[in-house]
């Protein structure tokens, strides 16, 4: 994935209102690993990713690019 998925993910998140805590509880997982994802440190799985398009109501494009 490219360095922009960390970029938009926080930037959904923060227009969203979500703090990482609420958004992890959304998709099971620990907020640590939220945080992870918005450093580029890890990514998600092909499922969390649908997830977060759900949540966003964004494409892959959307989080991708």
């Amino acid at each position: 994935m490219r360095n922009n998925f960390k970029e938009n993910l926080r930037f959904l998140r923060l227009n969203s209102g979500l703090t990482q805590k609420q958004l992890a509880e959304k998709l099971n997982v620990d907020q640590r690993t939220v945080s992870a994802w918005e450093k580029g440190v890890s990514e998600p799985d092909f499922e969390t990713l649908d997830k977060l398009c759900e949540i966003f109501k964004e494409d892959y494009n959307g989080l991708l690019s």
